[in-house]
């Protein structure tokens, strides 16, 4: 007879973007068949009050906790609680650190994010899947409040990778792109629940990243505005100039990952619930 699937939490903390816990975190739970995580990751975790936050949610829902935090300090304090609330709780990367130091004969040097989150549940993270691919490229914008983060910035900044990141880690996403000239649609400045950051990167980066998606498909020697430098920068300071006037933050992502990028949304996203109050 076959096993009915139990659920347990899962909650995995880190000073960077929290890839190597997730790895690590679902290479161990791939092992019980009859068992899921429920995935709660919290990145770019650097100081006790953000620390507080997020041991605060492991009380509210125990289970297994791992983490990736260099701090010693912090990294203390995450064991101390966890053993005042009987909770199992392990340094992913300490055992393997030790192993280095004794063969190499000298300690780690401790660099936070030295390496490199995604959601919660299941059915969460599909809605939120969902509600992006609906909402890519400016589509549905009329019920662009429902979104918990909206993306905005010209073409190529990395505005739909970013979204369904994002997306799986259960935070709904929409992104809506910013054409020179052209007004944004009036219910994206009217929103007042989501979180609305713009996009930007190098008109190198980006002329770069458009001249290898149209490779081959026009005629390269004639003159295109798309992947015109000049014109590029326009677009980019158009951009800039309409994330100023609305108050919304602003991230260049010209030497970001993805999964960097997201992490620095997530925290944003943190910060705006925490001002909220």
């Amino acid at each position: 007879m076959q096993q009915p699937q139990r659920f347990f939490h899962l909650h995995m903390i880190s000073d960077a973007t929290g890839e190597t816990l997730l790895a690590a975190g679902r290479a161990a739970a791939a092992q019980y068949k009859d068992a899921r995580a429920i995935e709660h990751i919290y990145p770019l975790i650097r100081n006790e009050k953000q620390l507080a936050r997020v041991l605060d949610e492991v009380e509210r829902e125990p289970g297994i906790v791992l983490y990736t935090v260099v701090d010693q300090k912090l990294a203390r304090q995450v064991d101390e609680s966890c053993a005042a609330l009987g909770l199992p709780c392990v340094s992913v990367l300490e055992p393997v650190l030790m192993v280095f130091q004794s063969y190499l004969g000298t300690p780690a040097g401790r660099r936070m994010g030295a390496q490199h989150v995604l959601d919660a549940q299941y059915f969460h993270r599909i809605e939120a899947l969902n509600f992006t691919m609906e909402h890519d490229d400016g589509q549905l914008p009329l019920n662009i409040e429902d979104a918990d983060v909206v993306l905005v910035g010209i073409s190529r900044t990395s505005k739909t990778p970013t979204s369904i990141y994002l997306a799986n880690r259960g935070v709904k996403t929409a992104n809506v792109p910013i054409v020179l000239d052209m007004k944004l649609p009036e219910a994206l400045a009217e929103a007042k629940r989501p979180l609305i950051v713009g996009l930007v990167a190098s008109a190198e980066r980006i002329s770069q990243i458009r001249q290898n998606r149209i490779l081959g498909s026009v005629d390269e020697t004639a003159f295109n505005p798309y992947t015109d430098r000049a014109t590029i920068s326009r677009e980019i300071a158009y951009a800039r100039q309409l994330c100023s006037r609305h108050g919304w933050p602003v991230i260049d992502v010209s030497r970001r990952s993805i999964e960097e990028t997201a992490a620095a949304i997530l925290a944003l996203c943190a910060k705006s619930r925490e001002n909220r109050g």
